[in-house]
């Protein structure tokens, strides 16, 4: 039987309608869809009636199913004829390991292709009114990972983070929020630097919580946010504080 192929595909960052056109066209004629636990379900209604759907999701300390299981069921359904659709949210090359998912079909001879997504850094960041770049403010940003705070093998470089890049956007780093800030001060960050958090961006659930990093941890309790969630430090939070007062100002001038 002549092999199917494996679409690798970037779901965005929660709202459905920042899925690709191409992204959505995948969907539409695959077989087998393999889907994450930030995938909006929503996107899988779009798939044809009889398309089996397999969850594979992971959260924080728990993994519905390892990922090698996953990448085994992506090979075998591929090398049955069937048209796959590893489904991710996000983009699947921004900690969304599809990189080992393309090596893993290329290694079994499979035909693949990958399909970005927009990634949560700039997705949850724009529907919070934040620029990760900003004329006079930030010429430069940089993504990293909460889940590798205590990882002594290879730990974040806060120290080389607090200084060579304007903007620090952080994934999954809620639980390790009070850590990531002593790290930053400890670098010698400037205490009052501002900093957002911003939960289930892009979605009808969305809360930005902005403060600095004196008291963020604080807010952040207060609030009770909780993963997923991002976390962005540097000036650029401030756009958001001047669009929503111009936004005030003109609802008042309005009424």
């Amino acid at each position: 039987m002549r092999p199917g192929s494996v679409a690798i595909v970037g779901a965005g960052p929660g709202d459905p309608e920042l899925i690709t056109i191409k992204a959505m066209l995948r969907i539409q004629e695959a077989d087998v869809i393999l889907y994450d636990r930030l995938v909006n379900e929503e996107l899988l209604s779009y798939a044809k009636t009889e398309a089996l759907r397999i969850y594979c999701g992971k959260s924080p300390g728990h993994h519905s199913m390892p990922q090698e299981t996953t990448e085994r069921l992506m090979i075998q359904y591929a090398a049955e004829g069937n048209k796959v659709v590893r489904l991710k949210g996000g983009d699947p090359f921004v900690f969304g390991r599809g990189g080992e998912e393309a090596l893993a079909v290329a290694e079994a001879g499979i035909p693949y292709e990958v399909i970005p997504g927009i990634t949560s850094a700039i997705g949850a960041a724009a529907s919070a009114g934040i620029p990760l770049t900003h004329r006079g403010l930030a010429a430069s940003f940089a993504i990293v990972t909460g889940s590798r705070c205590h990882d002594h093998a290879s730990p974040v470089r806060w120290d080389m983070l607090a200084h060579s890049v304007d903007t620090i956007v952080v994934y999954m780093g809620v639980s390790q929020l009070s850590h990531i800030r002593e790290q930053l001060l400890l670098h010698g960050k400037d205490v009052q630097t501002p900093v957002a958090l911003i939960e289930n961006g892009t979605t009808s659930r969305q809360r930005t919580v902005t403060g600095t990093l004196a008291n963020i941890d604080r807010l952040a309790a207060a609030m009770k946010i909780t993963n997923p969630a991002l976390i962005i430090v540097g000036e650029v939070v401030k756009v958001r504080e001047q669009l929503l007062s111009l936004e005030s100002t003109a609802r008042s001038q309005i009424g």
